[in-house]
């Protein structure tokens, strides 16, 4: 298990948090990051299973169940009612962390246009519409912060999923619209772009050894970067430590990009 223990930030107790993707993978270790925090802790996920044993894991741990709702992000009227929801059982959203994501693996041959829909869809556009649906309560807080989880893999030019990389490089021009957009209302908008994040899916379906020789090879730091390198990152990002910043790409990657 992602054993990283992370540091208090006070600010965040008691602070309503909305998770996408909050289920298993970087997603859960930012979940069981905040509920550590004594945050107000929410997601949604579409795998259920894996997002109620978490649930469970954390009540036990901190003797607070985080508020889980099963939510298909491609349907964004189910991710607004989830927001509305959160906001009438646990109040004012104060920290958004737009997480859900997925890199299956494509050629530029094999995209057609539905394909392309559905990528952006999935790792896109539920990202600003979360945003809009959050805003308005981060406003009547007086402000807020949104995170919003991007990639370096673009930066590296890799091949094998080209509209993953597309819709990873836009999130950052989104970060940086939004953050001029609600910078005036308190609110604060980042990107956090991961590296390799040794997560159970990435070691089951692209992890082999010689990835990793090659993850090396590119890091400055020669260890594997874990999904709570990251949520440690989003605490920082969501905590009054971090209250000037805004419209910028924090990564964590080891050094490789």
């Amino acid at each position: 298990m992602d054993t990283g223990r992370p540091s208090r930030y006070a600010g965040l107790a008691d602070k309503t948090v909305f998770i996408t993707g909050g289920g298993s993978g970087i997603g859960a270790a930012v979940t069981r990051a905040f509920a550590g925090q004594g945050a107000r802790v929410s997601f949604v996920d579409i795998a259920e299973e894996a997002s109620r044993m978490l649930v469970a894991e954390i009540q036990k741990e901190t003797g607070t169940a985080p508020h889980f709702i099963d939510c298909d992000l491609h349907d964004i009227a189910a991710l607004r009612a989830a927001i509305e929801k959160i906001r009438a059982e646990l109040g004012d959203i104060g920290v958004l962390i737009n997480n859900a994501g997925n890199d299956d693996r494509h050629t530029l041959d094999q995209v057609a246009p539905d394909y392309w829909d559905e990528r952006v869809a999935v790792n896109l556009r539920h990202m600003f519409f979360a945003a809009q649906a959050a805003a308005p309560q981060m406003k009547r807080l007086g402000g807020g912060a949104i995170i919003n989880l991007g990639s370096i893999i673009w930066r590296l030019k890799l091949t094998g999923a080209p509209v993953y990389n597309i819709t990873k490089a836009a999130i950052t021009g989104l970060t940086r619209v939004l953050a001029r957009e609600l910078g005036p209302f308190g609110i604060r908008v980042n990107t956090i772009s991961p590296g390799a994040i040794w997560t159970e899916r990435q070691i089951k379906l692209w992890y082999t050894p010689e990835f990793e020789k090659e993850v090396m090879a590119g890091q400055c730091l020669k260890t594997r970067v874990l999904p709570s390198d990251v949520a440690n990152m989003a605490l920082f990002l969501s905590s009054d430590a971090a209250e000037k910043c805004t419209a910028q790409d924090f990564i964590v990657d080891g050094g490789w990009s």
